[in-house]
């Protein structure tokens, strides 16, 4: 008997720097709070459509175009997504991912970001700034999950890659790229500390 796995979803996770990470983040955090304190537009739109927390998806989403350290997260990034598409085996038709967009999330107790996708992007990924011991990891979706007709449910104790669910514990200093298609969700947050990443797009055309 021959049972072979098709069709795998590849997530990839890795620090972003071997050494001096932790220098790095803390410029960033001063500026990811310098950038929240100084944004009213997105502090608007964060009350209405990110309760309790603040992103600057909506007002300031090019980061990387607008600050020398943001730019510099840029360049750190790159050589992760490079590795991840060669992985995917990706054709780009000599073309080169581009780092299209780039924003910031804060979030403080009990705030969420339900399951969405990132449409018209290729590759999509989180960098986590400043993580509370505790505080919600990424969840990841089956992709396959709408096609379970009359599917049982599978075992408390099945495989990891059986699994309908898979969840990724935020970390700082890591970094989590997927494709843009794989649905995601952050659950509310559980601790009074604030939850601090940044999100980014990749695309080839």
């Amino acid at each position: 008997m021959s049972i072979q796995a098709w069709f795998p979803t590849f997530i990839y996770h890795s620090p972003l720097m071997r050494t001096n990470w932790k220098r790095f983040n803390n410029e960033l955090l001063k500026e990811c709070y310098q950038i929240r304190d100084n944004d009213p537009d997105g502090l608007k739109w964060s009350k209405k459509n990110y309760p309790g927390g603040y992103t600057s998806y909506s007002s300031l989403c090019r980061l990387q175009k607008l600050s020398s350290t943001f730019m510099d997260l840029e360049k750190k990034i790159r050589r992760h997504v490079q590795a991840y598409a060669k992985h995917l085996d990706m054709d780009l038709d000599g073309r080169e991912l581009s780092m299209t967009d780039c924003w910031l999330n804060i979030m403080p107790k009990q705030v969420t970001h339900g399951l969405h996708i990132h449409p018209v992007s290729t590759i999509s990924g989180t960098y986590y700034v400043k993580t509370p011991k505790g505080c919600s990891s990424i969840k990841f979706e089956d992709p396959r999950l709408t096609k379970f007709m009359a599917a049982p449910p599978r075992r408390a104790d099945c495989r990891r890659e059986n699994k309908a669910h898979i969840h990724y514990p935020a970390e700082a200093g890591k970094i989590v790229l997927f494709e843009s298609w794989l649905r995601h969700e952050v659950q509310p947050n559980p601790v009074e500390a604030e939850r601090v990443s940044v999100s980014f797009n990749y695309n080839w055309f």
